[in-house]
């Protein structure tokens, strides 16, 4: 079988950030995640206090399972959070919701570059998964 080093020398380096840059988001979660918030809010009470500030009370907040899979889905107006986020009063769970807050609020307000990273998801999903069979066959 032939063996590239070539690739090695480009795949490393990609794995490692993107290994590094993981372990940074979930540590920073964890270390923050041991202090509540003052004024006890959940992460969806908190997500649903900004959008409602801003005119979006027609966006939906559902629960979804996993770890950090939070995310807004423009398609169906709907802010889904993690249950480490949803029902938590920690500063992390209230960061992570609010942020994801945000992304409904720039959807809202038409932020073009929102629009355009809307439209790069499923291309960025499809790589996702190929990118495990290339990786395979070398």
């Amino acid at each position: 079988m032939f063996f590239d080093p070539q690739y090695l020398m480009w795949m490393l380096p990609a794995i490692a950030v993107a290994a590094v840059a993981s372990i940074y988001t979930q540590s920073t979660f964890s270390r923050f995640s041991k202090r509540s918030s003052r004024f006890g809010y959940t992460g969806a009470e908190a997500a649903r206090a900004l959008l409602d500030a801003n005119g979006l009370s027609d966006v939906r907040i559902q629960q979804v399972g996993g770890f950090l899979s939070d995310h807004y889905d423009p398609m169906t107006r709907t802010l889904r959070l993690s249950p480490p986020v949803y029902g938590s009063t920690s500063l992390s769970a209230i960061g992570v919701a609010c942020h994801e807050a945000g992304h409904a609020i720039q959807h809202a307000s038409h932020y073009a570059p929102l629009a355009l990273r809307t439209a790069l998801v499923p291309a960025a999903q499809l790589g996702s998964y190929l990118s495990y069979i290339v990786f395979a066959l070398g």
